[in-house]
């Protein structure tokens, strides 16, 4: 009796897994995974630490205003990301723009932790446009350079904006 019990358990584990693994069954690999937050103060010992500034025209770090610019809930792999185009261009990174409120929407946005603004300088600028290829333009019009990460860096005119899928490392 107890052998049967043991073979039913095994089967229907065996069965559960086959269910259940990504690809397979139920679950698929192209279901959502939970991304890591970060708090303000996590992101800027990352930032201050890699040597990246960063800046708000309110002075502030309020994610429910929109002149400051907060790090609240910004995903790691975005934080990674700046901390990788720092030390890879060796440029000068001032973040203007994080996770406030007061950006367009959508999934990979701002507000979701996706996506950072850095001030344009020549030594960035060249950087991108050399460093990236060009893949047009963006739905607005502003031209679009993306990384061998999958990572994109638009040209805003006055900053870029940047949109991490990864930490590009």
């Amino acid at each position: 009796m107890r052998k049967r019990i043991r073979t039913a358990v095994s089967t229907l584990t065996l069965v559960g897994t086959a269910l259940f693994a990504p690809g397979v069954g139920l679950a698929t690999s192209t279901d959502a995974f939970a991304v890591t937050k970060l708090t303000q103060a996590q992101a800027t010992a990352m930032f201050r630490d890699a040597g990246i500034t960063w800046s708000s025209s309110g002075g502030c770090s309020n994610r429910n205003v929109s002149t400051c610019t907060s790090f609240d809930q910004l995903n790691l792999a975005t934080a990674q990301g700046a901390v990788t185009l720092k030390h890879a261009s060796g440029c000068a990174i001032n973040i203007t723009g994080g996770t406030e409120t007061g950006h367009a929407s959508g999934t990979y946005s701002h507000w979701n932790g996706y996506k950072l603004d850095y001030s344009k300088n020549t030594c960035l600028n060249n950087y991108v446009h050399n460093a990236f290829s060009y893949i047009g333009l963006r739905g607005d019009g502003y031209p679009q350079w993306q990384a061998a990460s999958g990572n994109i860096y638009a040209d805003e005119g006055t900053h870029w904006d940047a949109l991490y899928y990864s930490c590009g490392c």
